[in-house]
């Protein structure tokens, strides 16, 4: 009997251990819960600052380009020659550019006078 008497004590032990291992994970679960959530909040609200910051010096680049753009329009209307010059020699510039280049990626090196 006093077997009998051991044995359920020991089951009732662990049946409280148990249940109090419950408990805890419950509780731990809803801590941790909690501080995913924190976390995701604070997230939220750090990319929607950067959101902001960005879209500001976005706009503001955007306006500045306009704004230049449209003076180099002006001085291009005003001066139609130095204009068609300077888009001339930017395209003379772009083309030695691909030459140079193109030779530069070629498995054969060649002159431009060698056939």
């Amino acid at each position: 009997m006093a077997d009998a008497t051991k044995s359920d004590l020991n089951v009732d032990d662990i049946e409280k251990q148990i249940a109090d291992l419950r408990k805890e994970i419950t509780r731990i679960n809803k801590t941790v819960s909690a501080r995913g959530a924190e976390l995701v909040e604070d997230a939220r609200e750090h990319a929607s600052d950067m959101y902001d910051t960005a879209s500001t010096r976005a706009t503001r680049a955007a306006q500045q380009l306009r704004s230049q753009a449209q003076a180099v329009s002006e001085v291009a209307r005003d001066n139609p020659g130095t204009a068609t010059a300077v888009v001339g020699v930017i395209g003379l510039l772009g083309f030695v550019a691909g030459l140079v280049v193109g030779q530069a990626l070629s498995d054969t090196p060649r002159r431009w006078y060698e056939r």
